[in-house]
């Protein structure tokens, strides 16, 4: 009998200029790690893309590290900044 893990939502927020297959980049590479998007909220800014996605780790094939290393990797190709925190912790970051 395999256990089942709890979810772990983490807070991801990406930033650049804008160009063609930022979402689809990050929805393949998170998939491939068995990753959730669970709610995306983006807006194009002038030419400057703004994404926070809330993403559902608790099922992901590699653990925070490595989760991190492949969006950095993602990040330097396309020339975004991309980040991801746990959501309790982004939360306790931006209260207003």
């Amino acid at each position: 009998m395999s256990e089942q893990k709890t979810s772990q939502i983490c807070i991801v927020t990406v930033t650049g200029k804008d160009r063609v297959g930022i979402i689809a980049r990050l929805a393949t590479t998170m998939a491939k790690a068995n990753i959730n998007i669970v709610d995306v909220n983006q807006k194009i800014m002038e030419d400057y893309f703004v994404m926070t996605m809330a993403a559902d780790i608790g099922q992901a094939t590699m653990d925070m590290g490595q989760i991190k290393k492949q969006l950095d990797h993602v990040g330097r190709q396309m020339a975004l900044k991309i980040t991801i925190q746990d959501e309790n912790i982004f939360k306790a970051m931006h209260r207003v």
